[in-house]
């Protein structure tokens, strides 16, 4: 049996992880095994018909960022000419909105179930059986839904209550599903019992592939040809010095992890040594690189290196092993588009209704392009050892929130578990949007500069950033249910 450490954003993603260590395996097949299962455990964040990355350390040495997010469809068609089927709901959070653009128009290129079996594939030791077997049992038997998940659900209830397919699934009697409540999905149990022998090909380019294609009819962009092209790519990480750390993180043409980096670099340019975590300073100065680095990005500077010259549904599985093996993914389905791939149990995602994705417009880029992300996993390195691996759902929010996390570990001496459950802050454009936990002091200091609105717990909206810090602890967000799984070796 591997010993090792997992934290995800639900107890059965958790168990799935620990289940592939406790059978011998690695920390890249404790993710894919984790991977699998979040799309049964956590289906209003995460789908084997979204996008995501996986960023991999072997014990080697060896770094390597899996790109499988989503590319934009349209192969073979004119969409110039097209009209898809793409149109506008508002998720109401409790003291924000968000606008999300959903519809058959709004499905990218799906990448998830790919980048799964690439990741397996490249690093893994377990069969594939092995890796799949709990995702079946739990899709099978059935989870119970955790007031977490049934918030989430509730939320996205214009999403998921839109086809049939979906409303069988995801609500009762005309009303989402409620905490307790059991959810099974029997179609995708069936799907991925095949998948060590399919290997996913159907989906890609046989019969499944035929009759999402039959089904997005003029509503839609997806062709067969975007689905048989599909690639995940290999990409060398983004490496970034931070003060006596390296961080690894998202390189790209994803937005994440270099926007993350501009973060890091105008803080570090500022001692911190005399600033207190949570303090008046601290807060106004947070505020200030986040207010900056969004500036810098509408100019089109998005990485230290041009700034030199210059002059949501998302969830997060960090695993490490004893071997040190160190695996960080995010993957996400956006809201979902409302489609369910008939007899799988499997939701497209939205990614082309995203704003944050799509800065020069909706539809404005040709097709097969890989499209940029904000997910930014991430590996943290002191003296070239590991010492954090971590990531965060939050569509805007992703770097802010694993900046936050960042920063106290490294700058205030927190422990990781004190860092994610800490209250966060967020500039949103307009408004710095913060949680509760602060002093009165440091409120009022940011209300002299910028509009506040105060939130009255932590939420969801914030994030969800899952941290291992191997060998010694991790931590799941509770804003997204957050679980952690520590396996002992055997004495």
């Amino acid at each position: 049996m591997s010993s090792g450490t997992v934290a995800s954003g639900h107890p059965a993603t958790s168990a799935a992880a620990a289940e592939a260590l406790r059978a011998g395996g690695n920390a890249f097949d404790a993710a894919c095994a984790g991977g699998f299962a979040s799309a049964v455990a956590e289906p209003a964040l995460t789908s084997l018909g979204g996008g995501g990355f996986l960023l991999a350390r072997t014990a080697q040495g060896e770094s390597v960022l899996f790109d499988f997010f989503v590319d934009t469809p349209g192969r073979g068609r004119d969409v110039a000419a097209l009209e898809p089927h793409f149109f506008p709901i508002t998720v109401h959070f409790p003291a924000s909105d968000q606008d999300f653009n959903v519809g058959r128009g709004s499905i990218a290129v799906p990448g998830v179930l790919a980048g799964l079996l690439r990741v397996h594939e490249r690093l893994g030791r377990l069969p594939l059986e092995t890796v799949v077997r709990p995702a079946v049992e739990l899709a099978r038997d059935g989870v119970e839904l955790s007031a977490k998940q049934a918030y989430f659900l509730e939320i996205l209830n214009p999403i998921f209550s839109r086809e049939a397919e979906s409303r069988a699934i995801y609500t009762r009697d005309g009303r989402p599903h409620a905490a307790g409540d059991t959810l099974r999905y029997p179609d995708l149990a069936g799907f991925l019992e095949r998948l060590p022998g399919t290997l996913g090909r159907d989906f890609y380019a046989g019969d499944l592939a035929a009759r999402m294609v039959r089904d997005m009819g003029e509503d839609g962009l997806l062709t067969a040809s975007d689905l048989a092209s599909y690639r995940v790519i290999e990409r060398e990480p983004l490496e970034v010095r931070y003060r006596d750390s390296t961080l690894l993180t998202n390189p790209p043409p994803a937005f994440g992890g270099s926007l993350l980096a501009l973060s890091l670099e105008l803080l570090q340019r500022e001692p911190a040594a005399e600033l207190h975590w949570g303090s008046p300073e601290h807060l106004v100065r947070l505020v200030e690189i986040e207010q900056r680095v969004e500036a810098l990005r509408a100019q089109g500077v998005r990485t230290p290196e041009a700034l030199r010259r210059f002059s949501r549904g998302t969830t997060q599985i960090s695993v490490a092993d004893a071997d040190g093996n160190l695996a960080s993914m995010t993957t996400s389905n956006g809201e979902g588009s409302g489609y369910i791939v008939p007899g799988t149990g499997i939701t497209l995602n939205n990614m082309l209704g995203e704003d944050d994705l799509h800065p020069d417009g909706f539809h404005a880029s040709p097709p097969a392009e890989r499209v940029a992300s904000m997910m930014s996993p991430s590996l943290l390195l002191e003296q070239g050892r590991p010492r954090l691996v971590l990531g965060s759902g939050g569509s805007k929010r992703i770097r802010s929130a694993v900046l936050q996390v960042l920063t106290q570990v490294l700058d205030f001496d927190r422990s990781i578990e004190a860092a994610v459950w800490a209250p966060r802050v967020h500039w949103d454009g307009e408004t710095v949007q913060v949680e509760p936990g602060y002093s009165p002091e440091a409120i009022d200091a940011l209300r002299v500069r910028w509009p506040v609105n105060l939130w009255p717990d932590l939420n969801v909206y914030f994030g969800g950033v899952h941290a291992v810090e191997p060998g010694l602890a991790g931590a799941g967000d509770p804003r997204r249910g957050g679980s952690v799984a520590i396996l002992s070796a055997p004495a």
